[in-house]
């Protein structure tokens, strides 16, 4: 049985892509989550970091377990105002200048104004610059060209853009009728719908699922810290909903859940990963195993505090992943129905004894 409901996971992730949340910026996004959850009619914790944490109680209330997903994404803070009047910048997150050259931005200022730009090489004028396209693409060489009559620094203070603003990136979303979603920031906002339309699915149909689980929405998982504390005493399992990475070496592909072995962290707990396979082939769950050479999670970063859970990582195969990326409606619905196979199993020890 399928619980994917193609045409509300698909509103829900591009209102989510729609709305700016580079870490550290994340308080609009987070206050979405909390209204959606109002609207499905969970309650939820909020803990001094913003991140938000529903618990759906299960039969047993003993042994609980933790599937977590993050808002924030990559983006960039205003680390110069140039003489000029652009900007130059410093990155949030792990990303390649080249992919973010050329894209339209929102510049969000202290006041609370929304100024837009374009992120471009200082030598983009092929008509003057010669040899430009050889210049690195780098912190030196790229900027913000503003789009206000700016002629020097003053000027684009006069706008109230200063050091230390926020820089978000389009998403440019797009569904295509070959099944593809096309936008920035799929990671980690595909996971996040998929765990908003698990938890509605679980609430509206009134299901008791076998253990108390928590469902804890991140706001820090790109600068490597947002889901390591506030895991409640009693969580035994720990599942990061992420991404799966696409690559040369990769088995990981557009149309399947990935399922991970091994990120940059080391192995994933291998009992809880295998009992993930085993769900995905009794439920004729499409997956993929793979490792994730360059990556981590905020399952990794728990084990890393110190958290006492065995963790694993599943997520939609992502293409192009930090860049303009891609998945397909496949790759979301086998995700979204291995969620579900899983909350719903024994855990991997009972598992076992049975």
């Amino acid at each position: 049985m399928s619980i994917f409901n193609e045409t509300e996971t698909i509103a829900l992730l591009e209102k989510l892509t729609n709305t700016p949340s580079p870490t550290g910026y994340t308080k609009k996004i987070m206050q979405v989550m909390a209204t959606i959850f109002d609207e499905i009619g969970v309650p939820y914790t909020r803990t001094n970091k913003g991140a938000l944490i529903v618990t759906l109680k299960g039969e047993n209330d003993e042994r609980h377990r933790l599937l977590t997903a993050h808002t924030d994404t990559l983006g960039a803070m205003v680390k110069e105002v140039k003489s000029s009047g652009r900007l130059s910048l410093s990155m949030i997150g792990g990303f390649n200048w080249n992919a973010v050259e050329g894209e339209y931005c929102t510049i969000h200022t202290a006041s609370g104004e929304e100024i837009r730009g374009t992120i471009l090489m200082h030598e983009t004028s092929v008509h003057v610059y010669r040899g430009a396209s050889s210049l690195p693409r780098d912190e030196k060489h790229i900027e913000v060209r503003v789009d206000a009559r700016v002629k020097n620094a003053d000027d684009t203070r006069t706008l109230g853009i200063e050091v230390g603003d926020f820089v978000s990136f389009d998403n440019r979303f797009e569904q295509t009728d070959t099944g593809f979603i096309k936008t920035r920031h799929l990671d980690d906002k595909a996971s996040t719908t998929l765990l908003i339309e698990l938890v509605k699915y679980v609430h509206q149909k009134q299901i008791t699922l076998p253990y108390t689980t928590h469902i804890y929405i991140s706001n820090n998982e790109e600068i490597g810290y947002g889901g390591n504390s506030n895991i409640p005493e009693k969580t035994v399992e720990y599942i990061a909903v992420d991404m799966g990475a696409i690559g040369d070496g990769q088995q990981t592909d557009e149309y399947t859940v990935s399922i991970c072995a091994k990120d940059s962290s080391g192995p994933y707990h291998y009992e809880l990963t295998q009992q993930l396979v085993r769900l995905a082939k009794a439920n004729q769950i499409d997956y993929k195993l793979d490792i994730y050479p360059y990556y981590g999670s905020d399952a990794s970063a728990a084990i890393k505090a110190g958290a006492d859970v065995r963790h694993a990582l599943f997520g939609a195969g992502i293409e192009s992943s930090h860049a303009y990326e891609r998945t397909h409606m496949d790759s979301l619905r086998h995700t979204a129905d291995l969620l579900y196979a899983y909350v719903m199993s024994p855990m991997v020890d009972e598992e076992e004894e049975a």
